[in-house]
């Protein structure tokens, strides 16, 4: 793999963490509440979302670039 390949990702990888800790940060009460509901979803359901995620992301990526 080529630095710069590897210096996106870690960038990317950093980024996804920061986003990631926004709401518990800021609304930990919210968060903890939004968990209990997720567990009590379907997996079929997690998994649609998760397709629609990624989906969505490549979709976002492709405008980008």
């Amino acid at each position: 793999m080529s630095s710069e390949l590897l210096n996106g990702l870690a960038v990317g990888f950093c980024l996804m963490l920061i986003l990631e800790g926004i709401i518990p940060f800021l609304y930990p009460q919210r968060w903890r509440n939004l968990v209990q509901q997720l567990a009590l979803v379907s997996d079929r359901s997690l998994r649609l979302i998760g397709l629609g995620s990624m989906v969505l992301g490549l979709v976002a990526l492709y405008a980008v670039h």
